[in-house]
């Protein structure tokens, strides 16, 4: 099917192009959300009247996206999650979380925003791109963790996957702790 598009669409297209798509794409998603019209003369026509107020709409919308993005470039953002060992998460992040984070500190962010292949599973400093408008897009860091004060640990660079990490390596101060004995029992034999 033929569509006139209304706005600029990923690797699609932009304003007032026709483009070729599939008949489902165009009935179950381009056509509802108002993303484009069906190519024919009345269409057209219509497309050619309303030319100048897509226009800036979009670009209003642009600038709206660019001064969110101008903000959140760079951030980090925590995540407070339960986890295992070995930095496994029980459950995981998904787009629907960051997005509700970053809704919950203030920032106008829609969850398809949000570009995650796939949900962060492991505990750890991810980055995640954000594409607020075709043409603007912004990247974040988000540290999942398991508490607090392990996400300011990781934001230092520590690497907390491992037991050890979490809880200390005993055998080490063990043996530091023997050490200090022997040395201390050698030091009373001498004398």
């Amino acid at each position: 099917m033929d569509v006139i598009l209304l706005e600029r669409i990923n690797r699609l297209g932009g304003i007032g192009d026709t483009v070729r798509v599939r008949d489902g794409f165009a009935r179950n998603y381009l056509l509802p959300t108002g993303r484009a019209l069906r190519a024919n003369e009345a269409n057209r026509a219509k497309f050619e009247s309303q030319k100048a107020s897509l226009i800036a709409r979009n670009e209003e919308r642009r600038t709206e996206a660019q001064g969110i993005a101008g903000t959140l470039n760079g951030k980090t953002f925590v995540i407070v999650r339960s986890a295992g060992e070995t930095g496994q998460l029980y459950g995981s992040v998904s787009a629907r979380d960051i997005a509700d984070l970053l809704r919950d500190q203030g920032f106008a962010v829609n969850r398809n925003a949000v570009e995650l292949n796939l949900p962060i599973k492991t505990i750890g400093l991810h980055t995640v791109s954000l594409v607020l408008h075709p043409e603007v897009d912004t990247a974040i860091k988000v540290n999942v963790a398991r508490s607090p004060d392990e996400a300011e640990r990781q934001a230092r660079g520590e690497l907390l996957t491992s037991a050890e990490a979490i809880y200390g390596n005993d055998e080490d101060e063990l043996l530091e702790d023997e050490a200090e004995e022997t040395e201390g029992e050698s030091e009373e034999e001498q004398a």
